[in-house]
C-alpha cells in the first residue's frame, strides 16, 4: 500500500510539473503576442517597415509554438486522465492557445498592411488618431492577458471584458468615417483601413475570450468563451 501510496505521489508531482510547464508556454505566447501588436500598431501608424517585418517574423513563429503547446497538451491528457479541475486546466489551456495563435496572426496582418503601404502612410489623416487609440488599447490588453494567465485573476479578468467595449466603438467609428460623403479615398484604400480595424477589433475580442477562459478555469462557468475567430 504505502508503495502504491508513493507511486501516486510521483505521479502527481509530475503532472503538476507539466501543468506548471503548460502555463509557462502560454505565458511565453502571450508576451510575443504583446510584441508583435506593440511593433505592428507603431509600423502600421507610423509608416515604419523595419517594426512591420520585425512584427510579421515573431507572428510566423507562434503557429509553431502553438503546435507544440498542444502536442504537450494531448501527451498529458492522454497519460495522466486528468479529471474535474485539472480537466478543465487542460481543455482551456487548448482553447487559449487557439485564441493566442489568432492573436499574432491578426497583428501580422495589421504589420502587413504597414508593409503593403510603405512607404506611404497606412492610415489616413482623419483616422490618425482613431488608429493610435486602437492599437494602444490593444497593446494595454495584450499586457492584462499575460498577466491573467500569471495570476489567474478573476476580478482581473472582468475588466478586461468591459474595457473591449471601448475597441468596439473605435471599431464602429471607423466605418462611419469610411461610409461618410465626405470620404475620398481609392477603393484599395478603403479595404486595407476597414481590415485593419477589423484586425484591432478581433485581437481585443480575443483578450476578451481568454479572460473568459481563465474565469471558466476558476469557477468552472464557461459562460461565452468560443464568441471570437
Amino acid at each position: 500500500m504505502s508503495d502504491e501510496l508513493a507511486r501516486g505521489d510521483r505521479m502527481r508531482e509530475v503532472f503538476q510539473t507539466q501543468l506548471h510547464e503548460v502555463q509557462v508556454r502560454l505565458v511565453e505566447m502571450a508576451e510575443d503576442t504583446v510584441r508583435i501588436i506593440e511593433k505592428a500598431s507603431t509600423a502600421f501608424n507610423e509608416s515604419n517597415v523595419q517594426l512591420a517585418d520585425e512584427a510579421i517574423a515573431i507572428a510566423d513563429q507562434t503557429g509553431n509554438k502553438a503546435l507544440a503547446l498542444d502536442e504537450l497538451v494531448i501527451r498529458i491528457l492522454a497519460k495522466q486522465s486528468p479529471v474535474a479541475r485539472d480537466l478543465r486546466i487542460l481543455v482551456s489551456a487548448l482553447r487559449i492557445s487557439a485564441s493566442l495563435e489568432r492573436m499574432g496572426a491578426l497583428a501580422g496582418h495589421i504589420a502587413a498592411i504597414a508593409r503593403y503601404r510603405f512607404p506611404g502612410s497606412a492610415v489616413p489623416a482623419a483616422l490618425s488618431s482613431t488608429f493610435k487609440e486602437m492599437g494602444a488599447l490593444d497593446v494595454e490588453l495584450a499586457k492584462k492577458c499575460v498577466q491573467i494567465l500569471k495570476n489567474t485573476d478573476v476580478d482581473q479578468a472582468r475588466q478586461i471584458q468591459a474595457e473591449d467595449a471601448r475597441v468596439d466603438e473605435l471599431h464602429r467609428h471607423v466605418f462611419d468615417v469610411v461610409l461618410a460623403d465626405d470620404w475620398k479615398e481609392n477603393a484599395m484604400f478603403t479595404v486595407d483601413v476597414t481590415l485593419a480595424s477589423r484586425y484591432h477589433e478581433r485581437f481585443a475580442d480575443h483578450v476578451v475570450d481568454i479572460s473568459s477562459k481563465i474565469s471558466y478555469l476558476t469557477t468552472g462557468d464557461w459562460a461565452d468563451a468560443d464568441s471570437a475567430e
